[in-house]
């Protein structure tokens, strides 16, 4: 049962590497699945051929090119069509988090991004961190803040992207709430003892709000087209669910808080920001409360 369903899959991937060659290259030899996957040449034909029993009506043979291209009314069936994944692809190819061979282009486009200076996280802190969260254990760590650094014994509980950095959400065993620590500004860490702290009372992590994002209010209606166009807007606006720890990051990533800055350049408002920060401000509060009561 288990080699058939191991069968089953590497079929429907090459399958899937099919139409995806055909949705996004526009052609496809036979060649291209032998040399993608390692397959002999009768393993490749045999595949071409359940394909085409399968769904036949999306595959034609260009007897002049020699080789197979989409129909025009293409409707792939292994193929989850998403350009924001291969975009997303195309980013990790350039920053060598994917290799080569996991884009499946042929002749790769011209393609290229702005600098992005990648922070390093050691490796080996990672680990720690992750064990942590596993065992509910804390750690020792040295922590290099802005304005100093110090020993600190933290528990942490989950991890966070916040657009430019990772950070572990943890329980800050000397300051008695729940932080953000940066991964890149820990630079010594060591096993701690069993941690003595709650997940739950993290309401800022816990608590899901919904942004409601708008065109800014001082842009011509064709600047507002054009930002409704951008950011995938209905009926000019757009809601993004957050956890509340994550909106102040998003917020001050967007400058969603600076009033001053020229419309042309925030290009978006947060029409709740009001509300998002009140919550964030009764999230603490209601924090502090559970942690006495947990206390007392």
């Amino acid at each position: 049962m288990a080699a058939e369903e191991k069968l089953n899959w590497t079929q429907n991937r090459r399958f899937e590497f099919i139409e995806w060659k055909l949705f996004w290259e526009g052609s496809l030899n036979r060649s291209d699945v032998e040399d993608t996957f390692e397959i002999s040449t009768p393993q490749a034909s045999v595949d071409l051929r359940r394909y085409r029993e399968i769904a036949g009506d999306n595959i034609e043979y260009d007897a002049t090119g020699r080789a197979f291209r989409p129909a025009p009314d293409m409707k792939p069936s292994f193929l989850k069509v998403s350009a924001d994944r291969l975009l997303l692809q195309l980013r990790a190819l350039l920053t060598g988090a994917l290799p080569r061979p996991e884009v499946w282009f042929r002749d790769l486009p011209s393609v290229d991004m702005a600098p992005d200076i990648a922070r390093h996280v050691d490796p080996d802190c990672l680990r720690r961190i992750l064990d942590a969260i596993r065992t509910k254990q804390c750690v020792e760590v040295r922590y290099q803040s802005l304005t100093n650094s110090r020993n600190r014994t933290i528990a942490p509980h989950a991890l966070a992207f916040d657009g430019y950095r990772w950070h572990v959400r943890a329980w800050a065993c000397d300051r008695d709430d729940f932080r953000d620590f940066v991964l890149t500004r820990i630079d010594q860490i060591q096993p701690g003892p069993p941690a003595d702290f709650d997940a739950a009372d993290d309401v800022e992590w816990n608590t899901v709000v919904a942004l409601d994002l708008r065109p800014h209010p001082g842009l011509t209606d064709e600047q507002s087209q054009a930002i409704q166009r951008d950011y995938n807007m209905t009926d000019g606006r757009r809601s993004i669910e957050v956890r509340l720890s994550m909106a102040y990051y998003f917020i001050m990533r967007m400058n969603l808080d600076l009033a001053e800055l020229p419309p042309a350049r925030v290009q978006i408002c947060l029409y709740n920001l009001a509300d998002i920060q009140t919550a964030i401000g009764e999230a603490k509060v209601e924090t502090k409360r559970r942690i006495l009561e947990r206390k007392a």
